[in-house]
């Protein structure tokens, strides 16, 4: 049985967290909350609060153990960007993107 679990609008880069989502890729679900929760990055700690909310819905909804659980798939995608603008010569301005 599969369960998802899905966190949205996470002001992080997506790019700063696909690889450690690459990390817990195919790992039992104990394992990849330990390589987590020993990381001091801040994507980390978003992804552990998402692998422990599945892990708490498979336990109650599914009436799963979590010691037969593993993460099949973990995905980072691009969310919405923030958009500013940085004033320039001459009244004009250029974008930035706040990913």
């Amino acid at each position: 049985m599969e369960i998802r679990s899905t966190l949205k609008f996470a002001r992080i880069s997506s790019l700063k967290a696909k690889d450690l989502a690459k990390i817990i890729r195919g790992l039992p679900a104990s394992t990849a909350l330990n390589r987590l929760e020993f990381s001091h990055r801040k994507g980390a700690f978003l992804i552990a609060k998402t692998l422990k909310s599945a892990i708490a819905n498979a336990e109650n909804n599914a009436k799963l153990s979590a010691e037969s659980m593993f993460v099949k798939v973990a995905v980072v995608e691009d969310g919405p960007s923030m958009k500013r603008y940085r004033p320039r010569a001459r009244g004009s301005a250029s974008p930035i993107l706040k990913r």
